[in-house]
């Protein structure tokens, strides 16, 4: 008969010549009457309807030509050793069989190593064959008995095929899922080894003492999760010195009949790897991980089963070895080694394979295995649940502990069945061992198909299979960095195992140890926190061993739990909150940091809790420029109509960079932003000093006042209708003026407006009088925000006179009226916000106050003296120590901006580099211009900056305003702690040491 030239229309249908490439001929032929004949090519038509019903399976095969091939060679097998001229029983099992069609057909489209064997045992196609009850053939990995007829290994290895060919049958056809399929394969690797097993102990010679030796499952087999091909790990354990000759020699040929029968055995996991002995007694395998095994060795043992042999010798290996295991990740290069060991495997992958490794790629499975195994090391010590063999399981007992969050659990187990899925069909098409995907079309169609996608119109099979891969990949990848590289685990890894239990006795001796003042009062917050059995519950008991750590570094560790509890109460049922503490970087323990060391952080924190997601990024703990500060708490006012609403938007954002701003001083000035170092034996997280700088954080303030009178004059001017033409704007005076606001600090300001051409100026001053205290009364309405008071105090006339004046009438005052002490504290004048050009003009015109060309007179000089000394006398508070008043005090705030405004008032008239508002910047320059010693210019410098940063500190520790540093407590040392001093004494001593040189060097220059 002449073979078809193209295939016909009719039976192309059924997808055959597409793998082939020769257009369905060779198809024609097997089909037709000289081959299974199931095809008329006169009618194009199936021969009957059985054969139609064997047609349409086929076409559903992964591969229609590769099973009608090897369809078409069994029968022909089955043919050579039948009767001449008899029907094939195969094919008319088929055609009666739909369980057994759907089966056999599944396996010889996916498999050609399982056609071969097929082909070469043509009668064990009855191993799939429906039960005479309708149950599908058994596939749970057991093997049939060898029997006492022929070689054992030839039987053995007959058996094995046999049970192989079930479970693939099963697993092809949907009858198991991943998980079942991969325990099936690993029993069947437990029969293997036992039927091997007990081959090479009757193997030995007659009169030879049975020896009492294990095998134990390692890797995938010891997991459960053993895929089609692969090498199968064991360890083997004898139980004494004496049980080793024997023991050896079982073992050595068990490696060799498993070879022969199905896979290799490797015992490269045990002690030394391939260099140490073979088989090691249990006294000698304890010896060996108690001293020298390293991380990995440890990380494999998470796996380890009893598998063969001496099953209770296996299991008293793996219980002696157990507190070793779980004792590992406390070692302090535990994590370390593990991300390295992943690393390694990484970098040992050749770079063409790189992106189609899906077992050690880059988001493949060991990506996942190891952030698992890495997790289960560092929490198993613990919760004992955590304990489990299996990846799957693993996996699912973090979730349900609250190591790992709902939606990355369900995506790494969603990569994870996908990744083995595609590893078990690129395994079973040879039964070769391979985990990388081809790049040919036809072996990519061929893999599509085999997982089960299908063209559709506008959806390619090998294109969707090549999407939903690297979804999957993407999605590992990413999991595995943010488990693996946790900073979290570190710290808990740090953590002593009994305080990570929590248990009520424990918790109470640990908090002692910690340094707790109220050690009862904390255990209720920590039994608040974790009792019962809830998520939220599970997650705080991951938590709070590595946030008392935390929280003992500070002063008062009391209030920083209280602090953390009053934020978790509000925030506890909130799904994102707890999520962010253990998955978002040192969210958790920057948190910690910002709440047992600052009150002012923490009370703004426990008024806006969404606040701390500001912690999770670096970013988002620097200082907005000033610009955008201004737009954005401008527009957030222009949204409401309401003036009420609209200031309630404002003072918001303004309690938002509050936070901000606190907490980055709070974590940059105690070391806290970025990556993680050493300090004194315990761990500090080291970072960018963004807001360390006191010159930055007044600026920063600042900035955010300015924004927030911004607003409000915009919300003010449009509840205030003023003439048409008025010109409005607000200057900044004091710290305000100066960019050297402190956390509490009032906005000292002047008003000041310019009426147009042709308006009274009765009716502009009403006007302008109406915004101002429309302003202040809107920014003083009670609020759970902080408060921004407006202080303008410092106006001509001070209290007793306007609120707002004109322009005119501010040039009017000055050049009549005004004292020294006023163009004193002009010297920090600036336009805030308002009228530019007004402010400008203001500016302008104080400049001839402040900075006067013939300076000052002797008289001036004297009552500036004068002045200062009734400050110091009168406004010092009573009892207050006056070595440690950060404002007042002898080398403080005041003594040297006294000391700079002299000069300035002296010589910014001729030397325009005094012409600012800032104290330091005006004190480098009178240096530099000669007009101060450059060592009491450095003293005094030094103790303005100090002052400064203790000032800010005592705000932020105390959460109230406060110039006095006290001399010994608790307040002492959490300032000391915020400056970074180790020792408050030393500490206080420095600033004693530093305010007095910052006074004599004032003395100097004031005279």
């Amino acid at each position: 008969m002449s073979r078809p030239t193209r295939a016909p229309a009719r039976l192309a249908r059924y997808g055959f010549g597409v793998s082939d490439g020769d257009g369905g001929a060779r198809a024609a032929d097997l089909l037709g009457p000289t081959g299974l004949a199931l095809w008329h090519p006169e009618t194009q038509e199936p021969a009957d309807p059985a054969a139609a019903e064997l047609l349409t399976a086929l076409s559903r095969a992964a591969d229609p030509d590769l099973a009608l091939r090897q369809l078409h060679r069994i029968v022909e097998a089955e043919r050579r050793t039948a009767p001449e001229d008899a029907p094939s029983a195969l094919l008319a099992a088929l055609y009666a069989d739909a369980g057994l069609r759907r089966r056999l057909v599944a396996v010889l489209g996916a498999s050609s190593a399982l056609g071969d064997h097929l082909v070469a045992n043509p009668d064990q196609w009855t191993a799939l064959a429906t039960g005479p009850d309708g149950s599908a053939p058994t596939a749970d990995g057991t093997l049939e008995a060898t029997g006492p007829d022929g070689p054992a290994i030839p039987a053995l290895r007959r058996a094995y095929r046999l049970a192989l060919l079930r479970i693939a049958a099963a697993d092809l056809t949907g009858g198991r899922a991943l998980e079942q399929t991969m325990a099936a394969l690993s029993a069947l690797a437990d029969a293997t080894l036992t039927a091997a097993y007990g081959i090479a102990v009757a193997e030995l010679p007659a009169g030879t003492p049975t020896p009492r030796l294990a095998v134990v499952a390692m890797g995938k087999c010891g997991g459960g999760e053993l895929n089609y091909v692969s090498d199968v790990d064991v360890i083997f354990v004898a139980a004494g010195d004496d049980d080793l000759p024997a023991g050896t020699s079982i073992a050595t040929r068990l490696i060799h009949i498993c070879g022969l029968v199905a896979w290799p055995v490797d015992a490269a996991l045990r002690p030394e790897g391939s260099r140490g002995p073979l088989v090691r007694t249990l006294a000698s395998h304890l010896a060996y991980y108690r001293r020298w095994a390293r991380t990995w060795e440890f990380q494999a043992l998470l796996k380890a089963r009893p598998a063969a042999g001496d099953l209770a010798l296996a299991a008293e290996w793996i219980d002696q070895l157990a507190p070793l295991v779980w004792a590992a990740a406390a070692r302090p290069e535990a994590v370390d080694d593990v991300r390295a060991m992943r690393r390694k495997i990484i970098d040992n992958i050749p770079p063409k394979e790189l992106e189609r490794e899906i077992k050690r790629g880059p988001g493949g499975l060991r990506d996942i295995e190891f952030a698992v195994q890495l997790l289960q090391l560092v929490h198993g010590r613990a919760d004992e649940t955590l304990r489990l063999p299996g990846t799957i399981p693993a996996l699912r007992a973090l979730v349900t502990g609250g190591y790992v969050g709902r939606a990355d659990g369900e995506a790494l187990l969603r990569g994870y069945r996908f990744l083995r899925g595609v590893e078990h069909r690129l395994q079973l098409q040879g039964l070769r061992r391979t985990h990388t995907v081809p790049t040919e079309p036809a072996a990519l169609r061929w893999l599509a198909a085999a997982l089960g996608y299908t063209a559709m119109p506008g959806r390619d099979a090998v294109e969707a299979f090549r999407a939903d891969w690297v979804t999957h990949a993407t999605e590992v990848r990413r999991l595995h960095a943010k488990l693996l590289y946790r900073p979290l685990l570190e710290s808990v890894a740090r953590v002593p195992a009994d305080g990570l239990r929590l248990t009520p006795e424990a918790a109470r001796h640990r908090l002692e140890i910690l340094g707790f003042a109220d050690p009862a009062g904390a255990l209720r917050h920590l039994q608040a926190l974790t009792g019962g059995v809830s998520r939220t519950a599970a997650i705080q008991r991951t938590l709070l061993p590595v946030l008392l750590s935390d929280f003992a570094d500070a002063p008062e560790p009391d209030r920083g739990l209280l602090n953390y509890r009053q934020v978790s109460d509000k925030l506890g049922t909130t799904p994102w909150y707890l999520r962010l503490l253990r998955d978002s970087g040192p969210v958790a323990r920057r948190l910690a940091r910002v709440l047992s060391l600052s009150r002012y952080a923490a009370d703004l924190l426990a008024r806006d809790p969404e606040a701390l997601r500001l912690l999770a990024e670096d970013p988002e703990l620097t200082a907005r420029p000033a610009d955008v500060l201004r737009d954005g708490f401008t527009a957030a006012a222009a949204r409401h109509a309401d003036p009420v609403e609209a200031i309630r938007a404002v003072r918001a954002l303004r309690r938002r960079e509050l936070v901000r701003l606190a907490c980055a001083d709070v974590l940059s000035r105690a070391g806290a932003l970025a990556s993680t170092s050493t300090r004194g034996g315990a761990d500090r997280p080291q970072g960018p000093a963004t807001l360390g700088d006191i010159a930055a954080v007044g600026t920063a303030l600042s900035d955010v006042t300015d924004a927030t009178l911004a607003a409000a004059l915009h919300i003010a001017r449009a509840a205030k209708p003023a003439p048409p033409g008025l010109r409005f704007a607000i200057i900044g005076m004091g710290r305000l003026g100066g960019y050297e606001s402190n956390y509490l600090s009032d906005a000292d300001v002047l008003f000041v407006y310019d009426p147009a051409p042709g308006v009274p100026d009765d009716s502009a001053s009403a006007a302008a009088h109406a915004i101002a205290e429309e302003l202040r009364r809107l920014l003083g309405m009670p609020a759970p925000d902080p408060p921004l008071g407006v202080d303008a105090d410092l106006r001509p006339e001070g209290r007793q006179g306007p609120l707002v004046r004109s322009l005119a009438a501010y040039a009017q005052y000055y050049a009549r009226w005004s004292k020294v002490w006023e163009a004193q504290a002009l010297l920090r004048a600036r336009f805030v916000c308002g009228d530019a050009d007004l402010g400008a003009e203001f500016e302008t015109m104080v400049d001839r106050v402040r900075y006067p060309l013939d300076g000052l007179t002797r008289e001036q000089v004297i009552e500036i003296r004068r002045i200062k000394a009734r400050v110091e006398t009168e406004r010092m508070p009573r009892g207050a120590d006056p070595a440690t008043h950060t404002k007042l005090g002898r080398g403080g705030l005041a003594d040297v901006e006294w000391a700079v405004q002299l000069i300035q008032l002296q010589h910014a008239g001729t030397v325009d580099a005094l012409r600012g508002t800032r104290t330091l910047d005006a004190l480098a320059a009178a240096a530099d211009a000669g007009l101060v010693d450059p060592a009491d210019a450095a003293a005094m410098t030094a103790g303005w900056r100090l002052a400064a940063q203790v000032r800010n500190a005592l705000m932020l520790v105390r959460g109230r305003a406060g110039d006095q540093l006290p001399r010994h407590g608790v307040e002492l040392a959490g300032v000391a702690r915020l400056l970074g001093a180790e020792d408050t004494g030393e500490f206080l001593d420095e600033y004693l040491r530093t305010g007095r040189r910052s006074r004599t060097a004032m003395e100097r220059v004031l005279g």
